[in-house]
């Protein structure tokens, strides 16, 4: 390995994972999206079940919540109400390094992280216990106070220093935005992110809620930034 950049493996970063972001201009029930999210995990054709986790603003404080259990048997009645909230279902890489420490969403004092897919041959030097949180501290390095720019930098670069990207779909957001990147190259039905949005509510996805209608794909290779309500 030339240079002394660590090339991660694809246990590192091998992740089939579900996302979800919704933010509204009114306060809605955790438990309504959480369990839709649920059934939706429950029924992909990838396993969901290595645990979850989830971020959700109460009072303008961010709240944070993981378990290791399937999202489908846990108890979502602990949860209220929010006008903000990312969740993330985790599908392991080779069923290894199932912690709950690895759960995402990945978070400072200023980002919240949610990521799915899988690449290979990545040539970055980074802290970080497994690779989708390698990724997010990699991205936060070209942060100058501009999120957008800071995704959009650092996604790129790590395309360059990849071998091989099978996908690499990001949820950031921090208290005035979220921004959705998506980039894959195989498994269209699969990483396709979709998004719903009217005057009210927005709604990001991994796959089409039940329930809800009027959903979009979001386009490949695109960086799209949804300013909060």
């Amino acid at each position: 390995m030339k240079e002394q950049e660590h090339e991660h493996d694809h246990e590192q970063d091998g992740k089939m994972c579900r996302l979800l972001y919704v933010n509204s201009i009114n306060n809605f029930s955790i438990p309504d999206y959480l369990l839709k999210f649920a059934d939706v995990s429950k029924n992909s054709k990838e396993y969901q079940g290595h645990g979850w986790g989830c971020a959700y603003l109460q009072h303008g404080v961010w709240e944070y919540y993981k378990n290791l259990n399937p999202i489908w048997e846990d108890d979502f009645f602990r949860f209220g109400f929010t006008n903000r909230l990312l969740v993330h279902a985790r599908s392991a890489f080779k069923d290894e390094g199932i912690i709950v420490e690895n759960n995402m969403p990945f978070y400072d004092d200023k980002f919240i992280f949610i990521f799915n897919g899988q690449l290979s041959g990545v040539r970055i030097k980074e802290e970080g216990k497994i690779g989708a949180e390698k990724i997010f501290n990699y991205i936060k390095r070209f942060d100058k106070g501009n999120a957008l720019e800071a995704l959009n930098k650092g996604t790129e670069i790590i395309k360059k220093k990849s071998n091989y990207i099978r996908a690499m779909n990001i949820i950031l957001s921090d208290k005035n935005a979220s921004y959705v990147y998506s980039h894959f190259n195989e498994e269209p039905d699969y990483f396709t992110m979709h998004i719903k949005q009217d005057e009210s509510t927005i709604i990001v996805c991994s796959e089409k809620l039940p329930g809800e209608n009027d959903w979009m794909p979001i386009q490949n290779n695109s960086l799209m930034e949804l300013k909060c309500f």
